[in-house]
């Protein structure tokens, strides 16, 4: 556990307000709260406004209450859309976004690019993953990105074994993520923020891959000048 929580602590500091965007079962929250040795900066937010999730995610109940425990908050019925409005939401230095739903990517990802920019602090980032497969890389990210004041900086691979509570339900056939930090992003208001958008690429599992690896690659993009 302890390279993993290295690992993450390297993309994620304990002093940075963190907020996870689309969480189904809260996995990737839990992942990541748990490598702290304190937690009081994160907050996770989902669109299904049920308070059990039980049915569709069979950890989601405990997984919020495990979270609540760790100091983090959790807040359900949160669209991307209309999030800056939000008075449960505030400013942050991270704002995370892992696989939007398939059926309306377009859409959600649109809207998720044109309300993050404004939900940033001052040198914060957006983290973005997103899948290199068929229908996902029919959207162009880094347009989209530069739609919204943002521009691409770089890519990375990224392994999810080094999130190791991390569960995608809505993409189980092909378990991706991507986050990392990125060096930042000015809006069209000329606030500092910085996003980074992950790509998955659906590859065939090698047997002897430790935990089933599969890379990925992030474009990171940066502030428009």
């Amino acid at each position: 556990m302890e390279v993993q929580e290295s690992k993450i602590l390297s993309q994620f500091s304990r002093m940075q307000k963190i907020l996870l965007v689309g969480e189904g079962e809260f996995s990737f929250s839990l992942s990541l709260a748990k490598a702290f040795a304190y937690v009081a900066k994160i907050t996770a937010v989902s669109l299904d406004v049920r308070v059990g999730l039980g049915r569709q995610y069979s950890n989601g109940d405990a997984n919020v209450k495990e979270l609540e425990s760790l100091g983090c908050t959790v807040v359900r019925g949160i669209n991307v859309h209309t999030m800056t409005s939000d008075y449960r939401l505030s400013r942050y230095d991270r704002i995370v976004f892992n696989f939007p739903h398939a059926g309306k990517h377009k859409d959600v990802v649109t809207g998720f690019m044109q309300s993050a920019p404004e939900m940033m602090n001052e040198g914060g980032e957006i983290h973005f993953t997103n899948m290199t497969m068929y229908p996902f890389n029919k959207l162009d990210i880094k347009s989209l990105a530069g739609e919204n004041g943002l521009r691409l900086i770089k890519q990375m691979q990224f392994k999810k074994w080094i999130f190791p509570c991390y569960s995608n339900k809505s993409q189980s056939r092909s378990p991706t993520h991507e986050v990392v930090p990125g060096d930042g992003f000015k809006d069209s208001t000329q606030k500092k923020a910085a996003l980074k958008v992950s790509n998955s690429s659906h590859k065939k599992r090698d047997k002897n891959a430790r935990r089933s690896e599969i890379d990925r690659v992030i474009p990171t993009l940066r502030p428009k000048h």
